[in-house]
């Protein structure tokens, strides 16, 4: 089957997502890096196009340079798709103007700096009829998807807790004014948006919250902080959760934690058991029952149900992780604008979500009310 066309747009010399997504598109197969515009500094983009091995007609200094060269191509050449690795203030704009060119897209989490800018992403799918995907990565481990069809089929009988943690220690001291890039415009609201840590990491943890738990957030209580002197958005967030169905729930995401790593927890419990996976030991999944002995299951072992082994690759015992994860989602994607799969990914639905979380925990922290509802009124 002929490789799908990738065209890029950040991700060039020095930036760590970028690198990723090229790793996790490569690794089933489906994709060819074939095009980019890698960033807005000349000799970086040349750089690192010539690096990658691209065609030199194919290095672009814009997306908008990529866009309507590769329009201007017979269809069987062109880019089928664009993946957007850039920092938060371009994502909207970028992905509304290749979905509008009629290109698929693949877009770094958050989707968008506000809830407005995500609607207008998901009305530029909707009227094109593109696809729209979100990295929101650990949706893609086999014991998450494990851990969903799990609590789907009703195992842990009704869910009451929901427990998700999300603890880093990278932006303990101010390496954001130190000329550290990935911190620099992590912590710039003209850049990440109204939240920081909270749009970062702590989006990763409400939509595996959501995802695996089946449920989703009605309002929220938190507490948003910011420890480094100086910084001008959250480095830490505590949050209460209501979900649908009366469950409970809190999420914490934090930066500031000095000694962590990737810290992403997730516990959710119902009235006949519980389950607890970490993304550091991802391939293993613990189940605790009110009436048996508590339960180990592992990627690649027994019991796991065809929709948690379609994603594995490797035997029992050798260790697939963060890349494998991704990769997940590159390969449902590829499927989609192949038709001829229904895998999910993250998507539109999600990146709305998300959204309206960092905006309901952000009006929350700065009022005085104790509550504040999660609209649920998003396109589908």
């Amino acid at each position: 089957m002929k490789r799908l066309q990738l065209g890029m747009v950040g991700g060039g010399e020095g930036a760590f997502i970028g690198a990723v997504h090229r790793m996790a598109a490569a690794l089933d197969g489906d994709w060819q890096l074939a095009a980019g515009a890698f960033s807005t500094d000349a000799g970086r983009n040349q750089r690192t196009g010539e690096l990658l091995g691209l065609d030199a007609r194919r290095i672009y200094p814009s997306l908008d340079a990529m866009i309507a060269q590769e329009r201007a191509m017979p269809a069987d050449q062109r880019i089928d798709a664009v993946a957007i690795v850039t920092p938060n203030y371009l994502h909207a704009p970028m992905a509304i103007a290749a979905l509008n060119a009629g290109f698929d897209v693949f877009c770094e989490k958050p989707m968008a700096m506000s809830v407005a800018e995500a609607k207008a992403i998901a009305d530029a799918a909707e009227v094109s009829g593109r696809r729209f995907a979100l990295a929101f990565t650990y949706s893609g481990y086999p014991l998450i998807e494990e851990a969903r069809v799990r609590i789907a089929r009703g195992d842990l009988g009704k869910i009451r807790l929901v427990q998700v943690e999300y603890l880093q220690g990278w932006l303990s001291l101010p390496i954001d004014t130190d000329g550290n890039k990935q911190a620099e415009w992590r912590t710039d609201p003209a850049r990440a948006g109204i939240g920081g840590c909270l749009g970062d990491i702590g989006t990763h943890a409400f939509q595996l919250a959501e995802h695996v738990s089946g449920l989703r957030v009605q309002s929220v209580s938190a507490d948003v902080a910011t420890h480094v002197s100086g910084r001008r958005l959250d480095d830490d967030v505590s949050a209460l959760l209501r979900f649908d169905g009366g469950a409970r729930g809190t999420l914490k995401a934090t930066q500031v934690a000095a000694g962590e790593e990737n810290g992403l927890r997730l516990r959710i419990h119902g009235e006949r058991g519980g389950l607890e996976w970490a993304q550091m030991e991802p391939n293993t999944l613990t189940l605790r029952w009110l009436d048996r002995p508590t339960e180990v299951v592992r990627a690649g072992g027994p019991g796991l149900h065809d929709g948690a082994t379609a994603l594995l690759r490797t035997p029992a015992g050798h260790p697939e992780g963060y890349i494998e994860a991704f990769a997940n989602l590159y390969r449902a994607f590829a499927a989609a604008i192949r038709g001829n799969g229904d895998r999910w990914f993250p998507g539109v639905t999600d990146g709305l979500r998300t959204m309206r979380f960092i905006e309901a925990v952000i009006e929350n922290a700065g009022s005085d009310k104790k509550w504040t509802p999660i609209d649920s009124g998003e396109t589908a």
